[in-house]
């Protein structure tokens, strides 16, 4: 495996090891930035931004916006951007979620996004987020990461011989086919055994301080190189960390001496990119006016670089699945280590149109980065991403690129070992031409 594959899978492995819940994505991304020299800095305060500075800022600790300023920026410099996502189809913990009957517990838990509900079955299962503990500032509670990767849970299959027919397909009900088994104990146990006191003794807090969570249902699955020649990387949360991973590394390896590098890890995209940490939120339009302001630049300035400027949305693709060739677009079908591919859409679900893409071509073509192109088939409707919902609030020419895969919101998807690397090339290109 050549040396920057090899550079980009270990960046990549760490990230899947540790980004397990969208907290811990944007945790694991501030790690690399601060390493590398950037600066944190809060909205509600006033920001010292100056040229050939880099800065990020976490958003309600699951969305996070880095940016570098170019050593000779000058009036009218557009903004280069990149946006992904940090969070994963799963299964998310609701509130008061104990639940025992004939001595086995279990959890109340929901399905967050749209997971391949019979892969989360017979494996066993951790635990990831947040919780928030009481302070002495009611306005700003403690808040405490969660990260269990060890075996908690399971959710076992229905035996063939009391389902006979299960090999022909069968549909889960996500509110009783889903609950997660966590161990065996009476009624009256349950009540000193049960979620918040697991929380408490992992965290070393008092179980009455424990306020609220937000907490996720795991796979323990590790990110694993596989294949007679090491072709594949197989690995919970492909979608999305291949893209957070790729921007980070891109935004700091990029060198543009003019203007502005940007990107943008926003939450809830699998549930529709909404509310505040969300693509759809004003987060990205008032941090771009934030760092306009910094210099002194007006609105009609501001308004005026902005559209000079460019995004690329970095999302997944679907790979060519050799058991179901036919499900893939007649003439546009990319594989695994092909390179990654360029998304288009007439529907706009994904918003490229053919200047941009000529844009992209460019960069790879000048690059030697491997590419495909990726249509959906005419008669399948596909996703969307976040490319459509941020261009709506930031004007811009995009295009939606991303590495492609094979089962796509699986709890473990299968990706080229290659196509990472090609995948940083191109940030990082974007990010310094």
């Amino acid at each position: 495996m050549e040396e920057k594959t090899d550079q980009q899978l270990r960046k990549l492995m760490r990230m899947l090891k540790t980004g397990t819940s969208a907290p811990l994505t944007v945790a694991e991304a501030a790690r690399q930035l601060s390493e590398e020299g950037f600066e944190e800095l809060e909205f509600q305060n006033t920001w010292g931004v100056k040229q050939g500075g880099k800065y990020f800022l976490k958003h309600h600790g699951t969305a996070l916006i880095a940016f570098t300023v170019g050593e000779n920026l000058k009036f009218r410099d557009s903004f280069r951007m990149a946006a992904a996502h940090t969070d994963y189809p799963c299964l998310r913990i609701k509130p008061n979620p104990d639940l025992t009957s004939e001595g086995y517990c279990r959890l109340n838990v929901e399905v967050y996004g749209g997971a391949i509900l019979n892969t989360w079955l017979d494996r066993p299962l951790g635990l990831s987020g947040r919780v928030a503990v009481k302070s002495h500032d009611v306005m700003h509670p403690g808040i405490r990461l969660v990260d269990c990767q060890r075996p908690l849970m399971v959710i076992p299959n229905l035996a063939i011989h009391q389902n006979r027919e299960i090999n022909k397909g069968i549909e889960l009900n996500c509110q009783t086919d889903l609950l997660p088994l966590v161990g065996t104990c009476s009624e009256e146990k349950l009540a000193e055994r049960g979620l918040l006191s697991f929380l408490a003794e992992e965290l070393g807090v008092k179980k009455e301080d424990i306020l609220d969570y937000e907490l996720w249902v795991t796979s323990l699955q590790q990110p694993e190189i596989a294949g007679f020649w090491n072709d594949f990387l197989v690995s919970p949360r492909l979608d999305n960390l291949t893209s957070v991973q790729a921007l980070v590394s891109g935004i700091i390896q990029g060198n543009r001496d003019r203007g502005f590098n940007v990107i943008a890890l926003f939450d809830h995209e699998e549930i529709g990119s909404r509310g505040k940490q969300g693509g759809a939120s004003l987060l990205l339009p008032n941090v771009l006016e934030k760092i306009c302001e910094c210099f002194g630049w007006t609105s009609m300035q501001r308004q005026e670089a902005i559209y000079s400027s460019m995004l690329l949305s970095v999302d997944v693709a679907h790979g060519l699945h050799p058991n179901y060739q036919g499900k893939m677009d007649l003439t546009n079908h990319p594989v695994l280590n092909g390179g990654l591919c360029i998304k288009e859409s007439s529907t706009q679900s994904y918003v490229t149109d053919c200047e941009a893409v000529a844009i992209v071509e460019q960069i790879c073509q000048s690059k030697g980065i491997s590419y495909q192109k990726y249509v959906n088939r005419s008669d399948i409707k596909g996703g969307s991403t976040l490319g459509g919902i941020v261009s709506n609030l930031v004007p811009v020419p995009t295009v939606d690129v991303g590495v492609p895969i094979l089962a796509m919101h699986s709890s473990a998807e299968t990706m080229g070992a290659r196509d990472q690397a090609e995948l940083v090339q191109l940030i990082t290109s974007f990010f310094s031409l």
